[in-house]
Formats: structure tokens, C-alpha cells, sequence
């Protein structure tokens, strides 16, 4: 074994540049795979494990008390297909100021329960107590880290109700309330509603939670469930974020496999092919055939090992900003994400050169197989090749000999013909995917901007932000804005956390008045609110309710409720928040004002001169120009490029390899060549050639996979409903540029063997003939 080591350190010493790109691949391949790995096992474990911990609830009802007695529902927890229920419990909607808890003024979900424990979920307490005593409330904190013990003592006035006073924050995990106090204190909030929480035997879609509640309410009266939160929600919740960024990762994982796998297998049969006198004089030296292979195994093991460790590192390294990104404002409770699962990086640090190993298996047991006298002399005789049948018709063409003699040389070596054109089919692929999401993602961080014009937010002071109220009212400010020089519309928007009808947890609404030219383009199906009750909304708010355009939801806040219609789904959108006309907050709270205002410049406008005259309105109004950019848009279009470069070169290498084995075969057949008269320039263009086809070929296999892959990843995106318009991103001068792009990738690989054996002499060649 210390000589097979010594062949093999000298092998690696001799292919530097082998060794670069096996482990320059198997480096990207690691840290790609292994984040995708990350999100996987992030998406659902987490919320899995706590849920199951505090038994949470696999159906949150809500009942209408006027149609359901307390004596009805406690009989429903008997039901057949129901394993455990808890309930019923008074439920009421509570008014909140502005900034009470750093929340969003409007409406509180609180429940009447006497322990936080019991057979269904099971609350935690993070900080204080739980409500025993009248005044008290306990509130539900279900943002990560701790909410700290300043915040306990905290008082909450309630319309015409008792003042409560915050003695604890605790969390559940099925998000049944937004606080709890005692069964005698909710007495006196007078609760309209009742809670029941169950737990079925047969919980894993939501057709079988359906049949489950169904079954539970069977013989109510038919109005009076008013509304159903089911557990998968919640999880779809949880991992929305995580599950749309999994097509894109692991796309870009398999690619990185698939080129690592081929590139490898390329390389081993080429330093097999070109290495048939090394492997001579192994075996005369007295390596056995398996000693010889071991040699070559080992050589490939070097770089695969180094590249996976540092791609392992690199890939823990990138997975916690990663995760902390796509799990940025989950409020589902204390499931800890964590980082990267030991299993994911020992699976990497063992697949990955488990795989290079495999792919170096086949070629490097021709090198079992080789006898070693026909080694040492391999390329001492002239070969007969393969594919001259190929090569003579194309001679018979009025083509350039350069020309006829290098499209018939891929017929030569069939097999390595085939790794090299798949290696530039997965380039092309790769260039193909990232410039149509690269396409797609500008069109997605220009939406609302299409008139080049600059974007002004402007804010109102008040206690929460430490600023003056400004003096002018609500419509006054409106009016100023519109009247500064550049101004080309003015939008208006104010803030409420709302209740509504069966669900337990608030939403927030967004109230605009004003320009609505931003809709045009952000609207994917149906239209913009344009009266009282009319609202739209993003995928996810849509998807994890069970709503579509054309439902109608109840909104309530002080007091007063409204039917809303959702007349329009929005290309993405907050989870727990949607918009709504300011004619629908004129009927819950006609006193309520704007609190912020976005105004639209024409193109050309001075947005710094504009911000500046802002302030001089009102000392009241604070203005800043909108950054331009998009976080997400930057982010993938620069990931997606950097892998693709990489990808590109590394399929360039492996072209660069192909032809390099290809001249050291035919070093005899230029040298002849040569002497009968072909110029270097000749060589150059035969030599390029060789691969040009193959290019060309590649561009026209890996666009329509491209496409395809494209297609994949934006209509998986479950944060974002993309238009047609930004998903139709091709068109005849990108598709001729991608086709372009294959013979760039063998050109780029093949220049520069050609011109290192355009300088080869004849002398140096011919000198043993």
C-alpha cells in the first residue's frame, strides 16, 4: 500500500489540472447538495417533533354560540374517529390600541382556559404565569427568542370590559388563541363564540381531517360551525418559504452531480487512455492488476475527499443564514430549526466520494485488464481507429479538409464522444435555466416600476416611533404630497391587525386609498379592491386558508364586522396579511387615519429633492427614497449565476480534457499531417472543429431541458404565483444565444490544446519513425 500511495501522490503531482477540476466540481456539487439536503430536512422535522410534544390540535373549530349549546359541542369529543378533544372554551374578540406589545393595532383572539395543559394542546409558558386570578391574561408570544420579563405587568383597557394585565407569555404550536384568561374572566368579555380542539385517529390529509370534523359535527345545526383551522396549514405554514426555494436548490444539486459523475468518468478513462505506458510500467515493476487500479482510485480519491470536506464546510457555513432567511417570520410556536443535521453532513462526507469512486470504477478497470508489454508499447505502431469510414465521406465533401477531418474525429472514441456531449448539454442546461430565471426574477423586481419613475415612502410621527404627529390631518398630508413638484401619484395606507371569522389568530389588513397603477401589474388573477368589502391577497394567505377568488371572509375590528370578497390574488403577499379598499376600514373605523404614504415620481423627478420637500410640510412626516433593488431577486440571480459560471467552465474542462486526450493520441497522426503540408492554423481549425459539432449538438439537446427545468422551478415557488408574462421569457434572440453558448463551452474548452498542438513540431513527433 506505501508504494500504491507513492504511484498515486506522483499521479496527482503529474495531472494538476485533473486534479483542480475533480475537485473543484465535487466542491460545488457538496455544498449544493448538501443545502438542499438542509432545507429537506428542515421543512417539516421541526414543527413535527414540537407539535407532537405539546399534542397540538389537529382541527382549531370555532362555533357560534347562538346555534350550539356548551352541552352539544362536550359531546362531539365522543364522536367516532375522534381520539382526544378539548373544549369547549369561550372565545371573544378583543380591541387593542396601536403599538400594545409592539403589535399592530385591531383585534386580540382570547380564550377562556383554566390550565395550559390537558389531553390537546398542550401550552408552553415561556415567561410569568398562567392566568389564574381575575385581571389576569396570558399572551400568546409566538415569535422566536424570548419576549423577556420587562414586558409582564403590561396593561390591556378593554372597551367597556375589565383592565387585564399581562402575567405571562406562553406559545402553542396549533395557534388555537392570541391570549387566554380564566373561564370567570372571559364571562365578562362576553365571548360570541366557543372553541373546540380535536385530535383524530386518521389525520394525514386534508380530506381525512374533513371526514374527521364532519364526523365530530354531525347532528350540530348546519350554521353552526363558522370555521375550521386544520394542522396542515399550519405546517404548510411553517415550510412555505423553506418549500419554495427546494426546486431551485435542488435542481442546481442534481446538475452539480450529474456534470461531477460524468466529468469524473471522463477524466479517469482519459488518464487510463493517455496513462497506458505509466500503467506498463506499473505492472513491470510488479503492480498487480489490482494494485494498478488502486493506484488510479486513490488518485481520484485525493481531490473528491478534499473538495467534499470543503464543501461540506462551506455548505454548514452558508445553511444558517440560509435557514434563518427562509424561516424569517414563522410564528407557529417554539419548533427549533437548528442547523444542519449531523445525517446530512455525514451523508455528504461519505456519498460524495462514494460517488467519484464509483464513476472512476468502470474506466479505471481497463487498467486491470491491460497486459503490460502492450502497454509500453501503446502508440509506438500506427492504429487503425475507428470512425475513418466517417471521416472518408465527409473527405468526399466540398467541405474544407480542416473541416471534414475534424467532424469525423468524435467518431473515433464513441464513449468519450458521448461523456463529453452530455457534460455540454448539462452547460447548456445550466445557462439555459439560469438566464430564464435570471429573465423571470428582473421582470418579478420590476413590477410597480415599469415607468422608471422613483418610489418615496413617506411615515407619520407618533408615540410608537418617537417622533411629533404631524399637524396637518390625514387628507391635508395627502393633498401637500400631491401638490410638491414631481409628483406623479400618491397612495395611502393604513395598518390594522383584524379578526376573522374562524380563524384564531388576527390577520393583518393593509387599507390603501389613492393611486392604484401598482396593482396593475401585481394582480395575477381577478382585480384590484375597488369598493367597500372587496379584498385581494398573496398565494400563501389564499392557499393556507382554503380561499380562493370569489370567497367571501368576515372581517372584524372595534367592534364591527364586514363581508369581504376576495376579488383578486396578488403575485405574492404575506401569509397572515392581505388588502382591502379604504372603503372597507371606513366601515370598521371611520375615525382611523393613514399612517403611511408611498408617492410615485415621474421618470426624471429629483427623489432626494422630493424627500427633502416632504419635510418641510410637516415636521411631523419623515421621507425616504425606496431602494430600487430586490433582496430575493439579487439573491437568486446571484446564486444562479455563480453556479452557472462555475458549471460552464467545469463542463469547458471537461471539454479542454477531451481534446487534450485526443491530440496526445494523434500526436503521430498531426505530426504526418504536418508534413505534408497543414499549417498551424490548419490544426487550430481541425482540432475545434472536432468539438464545434458537438457544441452545436449540446445547444440543441440542453435548451428544451432548460426550458423545462425553467418551467420546474417558478411554477414550484408556492410564495410566488408568477404571471405567464414573466414565465414566457423566450424568444428567438435568447434561444439563438443559447444555442450559441454550447459550441462557447467547446470552443472555450478546445482553444487551447489546439494551439498548444497547432506548436507541436514535426521532428519531435517523427523522430522514432
Amino acid at each position: 500500500m506505501s508504494a500504491v500511495w507513492r504511484a498515486s501522490r506522483a499521479a496527482v503531482k503529474r495531472r494538476r489540472l485533473q486534479t483542480f477540476v475533480i475537485g473543484l466540481v465535487v466542491f460545488c456539487s457538496t455544498t449544493t447538495v448538501l443545502l438542499a439536503l438542509a432545507l429537506i430536512g428542515v421543512a417539516s422535522s421541526p414543527f413535527d417533533k414540537a407539535f407532537a410534544e405539546q399534542r397540538g390540535a389537529h382541527a382549531v373549530a370555532t362555533f357560534d354560540t347562538t346555534q350550539v349549546s356548551p352541552e352539544q359541542l362536550a359531546r362531539t369529543a365522543r364522536q367516532p374517529g375522534v381520539e382526544a378533544a378539548a373544549g369547549p372554551f369561550g372565545q371573544a374578540v378583543v380591541d387593542i390600541p396601536e403599538d400594545w406589545l409592539w403589535m399592530a393595532g385591531g383585534t386580540l383572539t382570547v380564550v377562556g382556559r383554566a390550565d395550559p395543559a390537558g389531553p390537546v394542546d398542550r401550552i408552553e409558558l415561556l415567561e410569568g404565569h398562567w392566568a389564574t386570578a381575575p385581571g389576569e391574561i396570558v399572551v400568546n408570544w409566538s415569535v422566536q427568542g424570548s419576549p423577556g420579563t420587562k414586558l409582564l405587568g403590561t396593561r390591556l383597557e378593554t372597551p367597556g370590559g375589565p383592565t387585564l394585565t399581562v402575567v405571562g407569555f406562553a406559545t402553542s404550536m396549533s395557534r388555537s388563541a392570541s391570549a387566554w384568561v380564566t373561564p370567570e374572566q372571559m364571562a365578562e368579555l362576553h365571548p360570541s363564540a366557543a372553541q373546540m380542539l380535536y385530535r383524530f385517529t386518521e389525520s394525514s390529509t386534508q380530506a381525512r381531517l374533513s371526514a374527521g370534523l364532519a364526523a365530530a359535527t354531525a347532528g350540530l345545526p348546519a350554521q353552526a360551525l363558522t370555521g375550521a383551522q386544520t394542522w396542515l396549514d399550519l405546517k404548510q405554514a411553517f415550510s412555505a418559504l423553506v418549500d419554495s426555494y427546494l426546486p431551485f436548490m435542488t435542481l442546481f444539486g442534481v446538475l452539480g452531480l450529474l456534470v461531477s459523475t460524468l466529468i469524473v468518468g471522463n477524466v479517469v478513462s482519459g488518464a487510463v487512455v493517455s496513462g497506458y505506458r505509466h500503467i506498463g510500467v506499473l505492472k513491470a515493476l510488479g503492480f498487480t492488476p489490482n494494485q494498478v487500479v488502486a493506484v488510479y482510485l486513490t488518485m481520484l480519491s485525493v481531490p473528491a475527499v478534499a473538495g467534499c470536506v470543503l464543501g461540506t464546510v462551506a455548505g454548514n457555513a452558508l445553511a444558517g443564514p440560509i435557514l434563518k432567511v427562509v424561516f424569517t417570520g414563522i410564528d407557529v410556536g417554539r419548533a427549533s430549526v437548528g442547523g444542519v443535521s449531523p445525517w446530512v453532513s455525514v451523508a455528504c462526507l461519505l456519498g460524495m466520494p462514494a460517488l467519484v469512486l464509483l464513476a472512476a470504477l468502470v474506466p479505471a478497470l481497463r487498467a486491470h485488464r491491460l497486459p503490460a508489454a502492450q502497454a509500453i508499447s501503446a502508440g509506438g505502431a500506427p492504429r487503425t481507429g475507428r470512425g475513418l469510414r466517417v471521416q472518408r465521406m465527409l473527405g468526399g465533401t466540398r467541405l474544407p479538409r480542416p473541416v471534414s477531418l475534424g467532424l469525423g474525429q468524435p467518431f473515433a472514441r464513441p464513449a468519450r464522444t458521448l461523456l463529453t456531449l452530455a457534460a455540454i448539454v448539462l452547460g447548456v442546461t445550466t445557462v439555459t435555466l439560469s438566464t430564464g430565471l435570471t429573465s423571470t426574477m428582473v421582470a418579478f423586481g420590476n413590477v410597480g416600476k415599469e415607468d422608471g419613475g422613483a418610489r418615496i415612502q413617506v411615515q407619520t410621527g407618533g408615540p410608537d416611533n418617537g417622533r411629533p404627529a404631524p399637524l396637518l390631518d390625514d387628507r391635508q398630508i395627502e393633498e401637500r404630497l400631491r401638490s410638491l413638484p414631481g409628483a406623479d401619484g400618491v397612495r395611502a395606507r393604513a395598518l390594522a391587525q383584524a379578526g376573522m371569522t374562524g380563524q384564531s389568530q388576527p390577520v393583518f389588513a393593509d387599507f390603501y386609498r389613492g393611486d392604484d397603477s401598482s396593482y396593475a401589474r401585481v394582480i395575477v388573477e381577478g382585480r384590484a379592491p375597488a369598493a367597500a368589502g372587496e379584498a385581494v391577497a398573496g398565494p400563501s394567505f389564499l392557499t393556507q386558508r382554503g380561499l380562493d377568488v370569489g370567497d367571501r371572509v368576515a372581517l372584524e375590528l372595534n367592534g364591527r364586522q364586514v363581508q369581504v370578497t376576495i376579488v383578486g390574488r396578488l403575485i405574492e403577499g404575506n401569509a397572515r396579511a392581505l388588502e382591502a379598499s379604504w372603503q372597507t376600514l371606513d366601515r370598521l373605523a371611520p375615525q382611523a387615519r393613514a399612517t403611511e404614504y408611498t408617492v410615485r415620481l415621474a421618470p426624471g423627478a429629483d427623489a432626494r429633492a422630493y424627500a427633502e420637500a416632504v419635510g418641510a410640510i410637516d415636521p411631523g412626516l419623515s421621507a425616504s427614497v425606496l431602494d430600487a433593488g430586490n433582496a430575493g431577486t439579487t439573491t437568486v440571480i446571484t446564486f444562479s449565476t455563480v453556479f452557472t459560471v462555475l458549471l460552464t467552465l467545469v463542463a469547458s474542462l471537461g471539454v479542454f480534457n477531451t481534446v487534450l486526450l485526443n491530440t496526445r493520441e494523434r500526436r503521430r497522426d498531426l505530426g504526418m499531417l504536418k508534413s505534408i503540408g497543414m499549417t498551424p492554423r490548419q490544426v487550430v481549425v481541425m482540432t475545434v472543429t472536432s468539438v464545434a459539432g458537438l457544441g452545436a449538438v449540446g445547444g440543441l439537446l440542453g435548451i428544451p431541458l432548460g426550458i423545462v427545468a425553467h418551467r420546474f422551478v417558478v411554477e414550484n415557488v408556492g410564495v410566488v404565483d408568477f404571471p405567464e408574462y414573466m414565465k414566457d421569457v423566450w424568444h428567438a434572440p435568447q434561444l439563438v444565444a443559447m444555442l450559441l453558448a454550447g459550441v462557447a463551452i467547446a470552443v472555450l474548452g478546445a482553444l487551447v490544446p489546439a494551439r498548444s498542438a497547432a506548436r507541436t513540431t514535426i521532428a519531435s513527433v517523427l523522430h522514432t519513425e
